[in-house]
């Protein structure tokens, strides 16, 4: 456990999944430019990124049983060629069908990569390192982000959409080099994922890991606190801060930099309590829940335009959500056994990508028709219209905590069956305080 080979395995599968989400965060800089191109309406836009993580989303279940079944070096090879074919469909795309399939392409690769990646982990690392692991890997597909926000960003703007499309298209044919000759999907000695698994068998693991309250404790805590920055990130941030809060494209990219600046800063830390605290998960997320309702509330009541610190506040608490919901893969792996983990981690990813196509087509939905029924005259993407289209995030971040509030005492229910009882949070707070007294009493 632990070896250099398994680093090695390691940064080549985050490599897979940097370059995926780099693919999967493109669109959301070419908003303004993919309306020109196709003559799009705001719902089409959003259409483009709904329908790919509808495919992405659809696809969770199936990939996690994929991989149990033929291991994460086939399933990430072959994501990264199908986002490779996305790309360059994209690049060459004039109509709205053209440039649908090819998101449609990019969803579905990005799909086999990061439930294929995270399940590498506790095969190749030592437990008491796999939490913070999980998390270095989430924040490597910020890394990925930030290629979207700035190279790709640049490239489009300098050479145009075809070069930089096709930039993509080269990055993710890299990654697939790199996997099909360096990767390896167990340590020597460890079973070999076993193909022939019958459908039966198939069936049973996934009802035992759907059935495993864990799990679904997993899942609604991605679904919560997961959504609102892919939101930001992909599709609505953008246009928001460019033609809603008046922003030049220089501030616009300097502020998603902060936001992956901010998702790297947090990841470590967020590792670090997950594995120090490991029975205070589920009270993390629904604080960066509550934090992420305070933040858009308090811009989207602003009477006028928020100042840039306040924008800037919203774009790291909404960053802080993309290490957050890597707890609910924790949950997955803790609630588990090792041959059933790429099944529930598809189970928990499907949570997040879920709410957020339902917060993109709503939202854009909401431009639409209060630019149809003329409640913004000041254009489709003014900011009295993105202030109502917008707060269909409360409903969303209302539902995955009732949700998580419900599930998680069916979880403490069977720990305490099991001798494991999780105490009162101000009683644990009082018993820290009192340690920490102690010892500083102690000569």
């Amino acid at each position: 456990m632990t070896s250099p080979r398994a680093w090695l395995i390691w940064i080549i599968g985050v490599f897979a999944y940097l370059v995926a989400v780099s693919q999967r965060t493109s669109f959301g800089v070419v908003g303004l430019e993919a309306t020109a191109r196709f003559h799009a309406s705001a719902a089409e836009i959003s259409f483009f990124t709904v329908l790919q993580l509808l495919v992405y989303a659809a696809l969770q279940i199936p990939v996690g049983v994929l991989v149990d079944r033929f291991g994460s070096r086939a399933m990430i090879a072959g994501g990264a060629l199908l986002m490779g074919f996305g790309q360059l469909q994209l690049a060459f795309a004039d109509s709205i069908p053209g440039g649908v399939l090819g998101r449609v392409l990019v969803g579905a690769g990005d799909a086999m990569t990061f439930v294929s990646v995270i399940r590498l982990i506790p095969l190749w690392f030592a437990p008491s390192r796999v939490p913070l692991l999980t998390q270095l890997t989430g924040m490597s597909g910020q890394l990925g982000q930030l290629f979207s926000v700035v190279p790709f960003a640049l490239i489009l703007h300098s050479a145009g959409w075809t070069p930089a499309f096709l930039t993509l298209a080269a990055m993710s044919g890299l990654a697939v080099v790199l996997v099909v000759l360096l990767l390896q999907d167990v340590p020597p000695g460890h079973p070999a994922p076993d193909p022939s698994q019958g459908l039966r068998a198939t069936g049973v693991s996934l009802s035992r890991a759907w059935r495993q309250p864990g799990t679904r404790l997993g899942l609604w805590s991605h679904f919560t606190v997961q959504f609102s920055g892919t939101v930001f990130a992909m599709t609505w941030g953008y246009p928001f801060l460019i033609s809603a809060q008046g922003l030049d494209t220089g501030t616009v990219s300097a502020l998603m930099a902060l936001y992956v600046a901010a998702a790297i800063a947090a990841g470590p830390l967020m590792g670090s309590f997950v594995a120090r605290h490991p029975l205070r998960r589920s009270t993390m997320v629904l604080l960066i829940s509550g934090a992420t309702a305070v933040a858009w509330a308090a811009v989207l009541l602003q009477p006028a335009r928020s100042p840039l610190w306040l924008l800037a506040g919203l774009v790291v608490v909404l960053a802080v959500g993309g290490p957050g919901s890597m707890i609910g893969f924790d949950f997955a792996r803790t609630f588990n056994p090792a041959h059933r983990i790429g099944t529930a981690t598809g189970i928990v990813n499907v949570g997040g990508f879920i709410a957020a196509l339902l917060s993109i087509f709503l939202i854009g939905l909401a431009l639409d028709g209060l630019h149809l029924a003329g409640l913004s005259p000041e254009g489709l993407y003014s900011l009295g219209a993105f202030r109502l289209a917008l707060s269909v995030q409360f409903l969303l971040l209302l539902a995955g905590a009732t949700a998580i509030l419900i599930t998680r005492r069916k979880v403490r229910r069977q720990m305490a069956a099991q001798g494991v009882v999780v105490p009162p949070l101000l009683q644990s707070l009082a018993r820290q305080r009192r340690l920490v007294a102690e010892r500083r009493r102690t000569p």
